[in-house]
């Protein structure tokens, strides 16, 4: 099978997202207007010299010609010569420059173009011979990193948006700090790792890492590591300073106390075939038994039977914290290299499968058999992000202009070109990777083969050596002119939401994105209010202000003088900005009660129905009029869970299904509707969410709303909701190899037909999960391909087809299923499944099956891939060691747990639905680190200090905690803490003086600008604002944080030790 290989030009592509919140990101280049694509085109043909360039530099475009001419900046494409053997435009040797220079001033900074530390990656990221990914132990500082806000002392960090200025980036990985300084990469011999005992030991307890999880490096050089990944330390490569780097490698300036580390390729299949028992012949690591050789890389660790329940704690995996910056390529020698955890922070070289970052999946290598993928008790799925934020030093997606024509498909399972297409008959001919059919290849395609198989320019054209690309759709993908970027804002101005302060935020937090919206004559707003009528606003340029216009059935709603409520932005800037202004005031005397939730956005929706767009909802009551109204069933919930006469996770379903209905309808009309819930009260989630989870939306939730503490959340919520990398009017769809199909598709979106996800709108922070199944068997040594469509409009107006292709290898053998296993992926899995079911099934039985999910994995492990001298000990498979780690902290989180309010597990339910693979561990393990002791620590790998593991026996009395899931960041403080300590971080004296209300400032000393360094370093790596709540010991502020300690003993579960020893009698059970 054809696969990519060698070095190829790169080049931008034509148009861009200006990100008000991720500015400072480079590389990421993605709808930008076509005003802006002159400035990006590279210079096609330039010399490259055989060395790796400087960071910062970009290949010029592919050479190629057309036949009409594409849009600027756009790939043209000249038919190759159909006689002589195609010829490369760049000599085989010669690298391409990328031009360099500042961004234009007409232009604003290109989405995620955070500034790249000088030297850390050269365009080419290595050559052919370097290892697949790498470790590198990086310096301190961070570049590009959010300037804490300059504050004096009586300046509240917490209002504004302090923490993202306009055009400052977040992002889900933290970018590689400064390496001007960095090591040389070598790579020494691999030292044996200490075996895992149940006694005590005089010696630091150390592992070796293999497949699926970072490496662990020796403490002299500082131990970086990815944020949540902690495991026993322990070394894996070592070497001198001084080596040279492997052929092929990038090199580097050397530094002190640095290294870096290979990590492994795709693991061969080994082990016997299922379902042979006991014939794994390596060396286990093993609880209780004396030490033996060193094990083999991937291989499984295990813990004895006898010793579980009064094991060392030290002795369990647990995470430790590193910053490590990990290069990976995703094929290497032909074949598939498995991917780095999702904590981490790696640099994808694209060498013919796609990042992990768009798709990932469960399985490294694919089951060739139904049986098999039963047996193994795993599941075969993929997760899929088409719109990911890449890292800021990866190549940019490759845009292609095939012209009329369109980009080349097979003509029977309708796949794209891509590198794993096979050409054959002198490259007349292709055979598709997916279904097997052989196609003619077009004229206008046809190329020569050269001696190697391959098409003499296969490493000139994106779509034959990148896995993934985006093209340019022609017009038979378009049923209509693409949609135009439209923003209407829905207000709730009834009067708990004006005596609140949440109307006065949400046109605050309005006022401040408007700048921030695209530029130019596309870009449509509209503005309305609402409480037990309607209230839309003319916003022409032609009247003098503003004119009310009242909608005052919301039964039978309807949309006054359509064309003057959705109007140009640069038509209406003036006037909505006044409006916004005026709003709070109008209405500060409103004695209204009233919500009319369903008929308002019912209203919204006839005023953009011709157009489709972005509704966004401020939403503080509940609705109880008009169409859509809701009741209270929180209080019938509680009494529920008394008496047992009814069932409670009903509550959980929506009330009817009218807002469904309108939901779909929303949807069709490409409407997506995002809901910001600024509450005090219980509003019915469950029912309220189902319209933006119908039309590809998202449910963000304020409870209790604090106008002072709030306000700088959901205005960075809201930038960053209409700034991100976007599409609209979106269709996707996944194939796959044959002997492959999809069985279901889950997430938020809106779905017709069964082969086709329907998404109003998708944005780079949604994900879909693709479960498969088996229709036929697969072949031994042959890959699996899986392909991902999304068809999509820019925020600009271009309609763009972006394609992810990932090939990977077939395998009879169990053992290489649970080498190949993707842990961070199997439990998201698994955490959505049970977020799915939650709303269908008793909270005890979901909890259960998620339980089970993980004693299943384990046991068919031990029974068919341990040895037999491991007969009474717990055998766990290195990729999956952290399972029941991860399984107990899902049974201990918001969902899961029997307490608490039907609001909040209703918020949690939707916020996983699309959560990105990366947030899902942080989600239910939480980051916990002592921020007491600032001023003591040398932080030379990260601004953020190493994780503490989450048990109170690491919490002290005198220390102050900050702790953070993703969602909310809690700092908890002691009640023994030095005043001096309180005076520099809180300028406090006392425990006593923080309220709920309060807000954290920055202040001028060491302390204080170290912590606020700190928490805009998370908020960053979160694509999060996070909210701030304060938490002290000996309330119910500190119960809530110690709620979190997930390793402990608590109602909500056992602690980490007992429940292994669960984990282990229950295996038991079922072995005999």
């Amino acid at each position: 099978m054809s696969t990519p290989r060698g070095p190829r030009p790169g080049a931008f592509p034509p148009n861009y997202n200006p990100d008000t919140l991720a500015g400072n990101l480079q590389n990421l280049r993605i709808n930008q207007s076509n005003w802006q694509q002159s400035n990006n085109a590279g210079v096609s043909g330039a010399p490259r010299t055989s060395n790796a360039l400087p960071f910062g530099q970009q290949p010029p475009p592919f050479a190629a010609g057309q036949s009409r001419p594409p849009p600027p900046g756009v790939f043209q494409r000249v038919p190759a010569p159909p006689v002589a053997p195609g010829q490369s435009t760049l000599r085989p040797d010669v690298m391409p420059a990328r031009p360099t220079g500042p961004t234009p001033v007409s232009q604003p900074p290109p989405f995620a173009s955070r500034p790249p530390p000088p030297g850390v990656l050269p365009s080419s990221i290595g050559g052919s011979a370097a290892p697949p990914y790498s470790a590198i132990a990086p310096r301190p500082g961070l570049s590009g990193s959010p300037t804490p806000p300059q504050m004096s002392s009586n300046g509240p960090a917490g209002i504004g948006p302090p923490a993202f200025a306009p055009r400052m980036m977040q992002s889900g990985s933290r970018p590689p700090p400064p390496m001007g300084n960095a090591p040389r990469l070598s790579v020494g011999p691999v030292q044996s790792p200490t075996m895992l005992s149940s006694q005590a030991s005089s010696q630091p307890l150390q592992t070796r890492p293999g497949f699926g999880s970072p490496p662990a490096v020796s403490s002299s050089v500082g131990q970086p590591g990815p944020p949540f990944s902690t495991f026993p330390q322990g070394p894996m490569f070592s070497g001198s300073s001084n080596m040279p780097p492997p052929p092929g490698s990038l090199s580097f300036p050397p530094a002190h106390q640095g290294t870096v580390q290979s990590w492994p390729q795709q693991p061969p299949q080994v082990g016997p075939s299922h379902p042979t028992p006991g014939a794994m012949q390596q060396q286990q690591r093993i609880f209780g038994m004396p030490p033996g050789p060193p094990p083999f890389p991937n291989q499984s660790m295990a813990l004895g039977q006898t010793v579980l329940s009064q094991a060392d704690p030290n002795h369990i995996p647990r995470y430790s914290s590193s910053s490590a910056v990990i290069l990976y390529e995703t094929r290497t020698d032909n074949r598939a290299n498995p991917p780095p955890p999702t904590t981490s922070t790696y640099i994808v070289k694209d060498n013919g499968n796609c990042s992990p970052r768009y798709m990932r999946c469960t399985l490294n290598q694919v089951p060739c058999t139904v049986d098999l993928l039963s047996t193994s008790a795993m599941q075969l799925a993929l997760l899929v992000q088409p719109l990911a934020l890449p890292h800021p030093s990866e190549e940019p997606i490759h845009v292609v202009d095939f012209g009329e024509s369109g980009p080349v498909r097979c003509s029977r399972c309708k796949g794209y070109i891509n590198p794993f297409v096979k050409f054959i008959d002198q490259g007349r001919r292709f055979i598709c990777n997916l279904c097997g059919f052989t196609d003619e290849t077009p004229r206008e395609y046809h190329c020569n083969m050269g001696s190697d198989g391959r098409r003499t320019d296969a490493d000139e054209r994106p779509e034959l050596c990148r896995g993934t690309v985006e093209f340019i759709a022609s017009k038979e993908y378009m049923l209509r002119d693409p949609m135009p970027a439209v923003f209407f804002f829905l207000v709730d101005v009834s009067m708990h939401a004006i005596h609140s302060g949440a109307t006065a935020a949400a046109c605050s937090a309005i006022s401040q994105v408007i700048p921030d919206l695209p530029e130019g004559p596309r870009t449509m707003v509209g503005i309305a209010t609402f409480d037990s009528s309607i209230h839309f606003y003319n916003l022409k340029r032609a009247m003098q202000q503003p004119l009310m216009l009242i909608v005052p059935d919301v039964q039978d709603v309807y949309t006054p003088l359509e064309s003057d409520v959705v109007v140009q932005l640069s038509e209406c800037r003036q006037h909505l900005e006044i409006l916004l202004d005026c709003i709070p005031r109008m209405f500060e005397n409103n004695r209204t009660t009233d919500s009319a939730f369903g008929a308002a956005a019912k209203a919204a929706f006839l005023a953009m129905k011709n157009t489709g767009g972005k509704l966004l909802v401020f939403q503080s009551i509940l609705p109880s009029t008009g169409m859509g109204s809701l009741s209270a069933r929180e209080a019938e919930g509680r009494s529920n869970m008394s008496d047992g006469e009814k069932e409670p996770h009903k509550l959980l379903q929506p009330v009817d299904k009218t807002l469904k209905t309108m939901a779909i309808e929303f949807a069709e009309y490409q409407v997506c509707v995002d809901l910001f819930i600024t509450t005090q009260t219980y509003v019915d989630i469950a029912s309220l969410s189902v319209v933006p989870r119908t039309t590809g939306g998202q449910v963000y939730y304020y409870y209790p709303f604090s106008a002072l503490s709030d306000l700088a959340k959901l205005s960075n919520d809201l930038r960053w909701n209409v700034t991100r990398p976007q599409g609209f009017e979106a269709v996707m769809r996944v194939r796959c190899s044959q002997g492959i199909q999809v069985q279901e598709y889950s997430g938020n979106f809106c779905k017709r037909i069964p082969t086709d996800v329907d998404l109003p709108a998708i944005d780079c922070d949604k994900t879909i999960m693709v479960s498969l199944k088996h229709d036929d068997k697969l072949q031994e040594e042959s890959e699996c391909a899986f392909q991902c469509a999304l068809l999509y409009t820019t925020v600009y107006g271009q309609r763009r087809i972006r394609v992810s292709t990932l090939s990977l290898p077939c395998t009879n053998m169990l053992t290489s299923l649970f080498i190949a296993a993707d842990l961070d992926t199997q439990f998201s899995c698994i955490l959505k499944h049970a977020a799915d079911e939650m709303p269908s099934a008793p909270l005890a039985q979901v909890r259960d099956k998620a339980t089970n999910v993980c004693i299943n994995i384990l046991h068919s492990y031990s029974k068919f891939c341990a040895t037999r001298s491991s007969s009474g000990l717990l055998m766990m498979p290195e990729a999956l060691k952290f399972l029941p780690l991860y399984t107990l902290a899902l049974l201990k989180s918001n969902g899961l747990r029997s307490d608490g309010r039907i609001d909040d597990r209703s918020f949690w339910l939707n916020y996983v639905s699309p959560l990105p693979t990366p947030f899902v561990i942080p989600l239910v393990y939480p980051r916990m680190i002592a921020i007491h002791d600032l001023e003591a620590k040398e932080l030379e790998d990260s601004i953020i200090p190493a994780i503490i593991p989450l048990s109170v026996k690491y919490i002290s009395d005198e220390g102050i905690y900050l702790l953070e899931n993703g969602v909310d960041c809690l700092i908890y403080i002691g009640t023994s803490v030095e005043q001096n300590v309180l005076t520099q971080i809180f300028g406090i004296s006392s425990v006593e003086e923080i309220s709920n209300q309060f807000i954290l400032e920055q202040y001028d000393n060491q302390l204080s600008k170290k912590l606020n360094a700190i928490l805009n370093e998370i908020r960053r790596e979160r694509c999060s604002y996070l909210r701030l709540k304060f938490c002290k010991n000996g309330d119910s502020s500190g119960t809530m944080f110690l709620s979190n300690m997930v390793e402990d003993h608590m109602p909500s579960g056992a602690a980490y030790t007992d429940f292994v020893a669960y984990i282990h009698n229950q295996i038991q059970k079922k072995m005999t």
